[in-house]
């Protein structure tokens, strides 16, 4: 039994932790037009981090890694491709942008959802189709030996699930009866248990979310990169879907535990965002507080290339230049010199 279907029957009671952050996402929604009508230099430096890191972390969530030096390129530029993984980032920067432009003109549809893969997988022979095989979710574990996590739906049933599915989204928003965050986090999850494609599913989920979330009023993904912070918490990600899927099929499981993560990372994208904007306004720029921003989330030392990592926009010299700064300021230190150069924040 899909999750929405279960909504529509009223069989799901909201627990109280679902509520608290909800009541925090509105009212952080409620003061986002204030927000986005500060600089707008600012916030055009955030719209073009939050590309790159989007297209960065959504395929390096599925273990797709390019060369810090080459972004720049993959993502603005046009000049010709290196290999695969470079496709992959470049392609779902394209799914980004259909996004940002179309938004609220976007319907979700089965023709929506097969041109988002279709965008995002590029020249793969079956973007935008559904699956021709069935196709089971597997786990491999660290001694080498792998085993099903969660078996999909069926190939044969899997355009059915799909057209039930949409038919569901958009009843149960005309009927109000779920509070469309939930509403949101509900269809992702069934959409990651249906699996329509052959691969892709992953990415596809984000960007519906970020569409989704468009729907809703909810537009702080066009400022601060939910995939990103997706990775970020990529341990708890995948342990909550594990924990939501567990006895789908049957109608036997705990949808609550996705939910809750999807409704994490809409609160702390906010959280960042206003966050973000405050500091802009006391430090020199965008790129300045985006520096801060990655030191301040080490617990430990960290390198020039960490740094470089958390912050794909940035350049090299002027990472050097703002930990100069810190440096000088006593924020803080060097603790190991030479070509591999380690740092750290001084407790004070």
């Amino acid at each position: 039994m899909m999750t929405l279907k279960r909504f529509l029957a009223g069989l799901d009671a909201v627990p109280a932790t679902t509520s608290w952050y909800l009541a925090d996402i509105g009212e952080a929604k409620g003061r986002q037009e204030l927000f986005t009508k500060q600089s707008p230099q600012r916030l055009k430096s955030l719209k073009e981090h939050a590309l790159i890191e989007s297209a960065i972390s959504s395929n390096r969530i599925e273990g797709i890694e390019v060369d810090n030096k080459r972004i720049g390129t993959i993502i603005f530029g046009n000049a010709l491709l290196h290999d695969r993984s470079e496709e992959e980032v470049r392609c779902y920067r394209e799914a980004l942008n259909f996004i940002h432009e179309k938004n609220q003109q976007l319907s979700i549809s089965e023709k929506a959802l097969k041109e988002l893969h279709r965008l995002a997988r590029g020249e793969i022979w079956d973007a935008g189709t559904y699956k021709e095989k069935d196709g089971d979710i597997i786990e491999k574990h660290p001694d080498g030996t792998s085993s099903v996590r969660f078996k999909t739906v069926a190939a044969a049933r899997t355009s059915d699930y799909m057209k039930e599915l949409i038919v569901l989204w958009h009843n149960i928003l005309g009927e109000r009866k779920v509070h469309p965050v939930i509403a949101l986090a509900a269809f992702n999850l069934d959409f990651l248990c249906i699996h329509p494609f052959r691969d892709g599913n992953g990415r596809v989920s984000r960007l519906l979310l970020l569409l989704q979330c468009y729907h809703q009023g909810i537009e702080v993904g066009r400022y601060i990169s939910l995939e990103r912070l997706i990775e970020q918490n990529k341990e708890r990600y995948y342990e909550t879907l594990k924990l939501s899927s567990e006895g789908w099929h049957e109608g036997k499981y705990d949808p609550w535990h996705y939910i809750n993560f999807c409704c994490f990372i809409l609160k702390s994208a906010y959280r960042e965002f206003e966050e973000r904007l405050d500091r802009v306004t006391r430090q020199k720029g965008e790129k300045t507080a985006l520096v801060h921003d990655a030191i301040e989330g080490f617990a430990g030392s960290f390198s020039v290339a960490e740094i470089q990592q958390k912050c794909p926009g940035v350049g090299i010299d002027m990472i050097r230049r703002v930990m100069k700064g810190m440096q000088t300021e006593g924020v803080i230190e060097c603790i190991i010199r030479g070509r591999d150069a380690k740092w750290r924040k001084v407790i004070r």
